[in-house]
């Protein structure tokens, strides 16, 4: 009979990947500040010394908007950060390290270059040139 998983068959950094995420979300969801609406936090990555996480997050306002919330980020920051020590009861607190997270945009634009690609007409073969006959 396979054993089912639990929390202690996951690494250590892992499992406070997503407590750390999870805390942050729930944080932002309490925080009233109209530049980080429709922002998600896609992922955060811990150190194994518990020494900094960085935390990607993106949104759906465009490359305008990039600035502002990283701003705001950067403003909310010690407040965000500790939340996380509070809930955490952890012997040292991270420093968070806000990034915007690429990998959805890129995600989209290599779709719509595939959409591109199918939507252009299909190129005719060349068919191969016979050279004349020398005589």
């Amino acid at each position: 009979m396979k054993k089912r998983p639990t929390a202690r068959d996951y690494p250590r950094t892992a499992r406070l990947n997503t407590l750390v995420r999870e805390i942050l979300a729930d944080e932002l969801e309490r925080i009233d500040d109209e530049r980080l609406e429709l922002v998600t936090l896609t992922a955060v990555v811990v150190d194994s010394d518990l020494g900094r996480a960085a935390v990607y997050y993106d949104h759906s306002r465009g490359d305008d908007a990039d600035e502002e919330i990283a701003e705001a980020f950067a403003a909310l920051r010690t407040r965000l950060q500790s939340a996380v020590g509070r809930q955490t009861q952890l012997k040292r607190t991270p420093e968070l390290r806000f990034e915007p997270d690429g990998v959805l945009r890129d995600a989209l634009r290599i779709e719509e270059v595939l959409r591109g690609l199918s939507a252009e007409p299909p190129v005719p073969p060349v068919e191969s040139i016979d050279p004349p006959d020398a005589r």
